[in-house]
């Protein structure tokens, strides 16, 4: 990646026209291409920017853009449009080149999976007596993450989502009507287990004799000692 910090000024024209007037800015070119112009403001969203396939080459400066200081002009055009970005360059503060290699890409804490698989292993957290039959328990319509019986001996079908909302409750209510015509399984009671469940989707899935748990994460993961806590 090439990082250019620059006082510059810049010009897009094709399905848009937009301009940026003179200020010190971050450019930005990728490996992959693409160039993005960045204020010290803004979080993350660049000002301008064009998407690959793209090309980036260096114009000759006018006279005129001479006289208004410009001293080089970068011109990247967009391979499969008319799209153009032309950026003036007034004064280069600062110009550095990094190789990063192959990013892993973003790995989220906290996702359903890891809460499925926490779950499993802390089965008890529904209650005591509690136990696993399996994780992924396949239906005709699709797998329920947890199946589990209670002290009793019950089976217990668990939907676990980071937000619940009322389309989780709405599936967990499909698989229950399904599972409980199984002989075998029946009655199935129903539990959707989230981090955070939004209020329609509680009074939902109690009116529907569904039992809302909330997941905690980090204790879950051992990271939070409940000692501490007062609740």
């Amino acid at each position: 990646m090439r990082v250019v910090i620059a006082r510059c000024a810049a010009r897009y024209t094709g399905r848009l026209s937009a301009h940026l007037p003179l200020a010190t800015r971050a450019i930005m070119v990728k490996a992959d291409g693409s160039v993005l112009l960045h204020s010290d403001g803004g979080s993350y969203k660049p000002l301008n920017w064009m998407s690959p396939p793209c090309t980036l080459r260096s114009s000759s400066v006018t006279e005129e853009a001479a006289e208004r200081g410009v001293t080089e002009v970068w011109v990247v055009q967009h391979d499969k449009t008319d799209d153009r970005l032309e950026i003036e360059l007034h004064e280069v503060l600062s110009d550095t080149e990094h190789e990063l290699g192959v990013d892993p890409g973003l790995i989220k804490d906290g996702v359903e999976a890891h809460l499925q698989e926490l779950l499993a292993a802390q089965i008890t957290l529904l209650g005591d007596g509690h136990t696993l039959v399996r994780r992924e328990y396949m239906t005709a319509i699709g797998p329920v993450d947890i199946l589990a019986r209670d002290s009793a001996g019950a089976s217990v079908a668990i939907e676990i989502k980071r937000r619940g909302e009322i389309d989780g409750v709405e599936q967990l209510t499909r698989y229950l009507e399904l599972m409980n015509r199984d002989p075998l399984l029946a009655p199935v009671q129903g539990v959707f287990a989230a981090q955070e469940i939004k209020p329609q989707a509680r009074v939902l899935a109690e009116d529907r004799g569904i039992r809302c748990i909330l997941l905690d994460y980090e204790a879950m993961k051992g990271d939070v000692d409940l000692s501490d806590r007062l609740f």
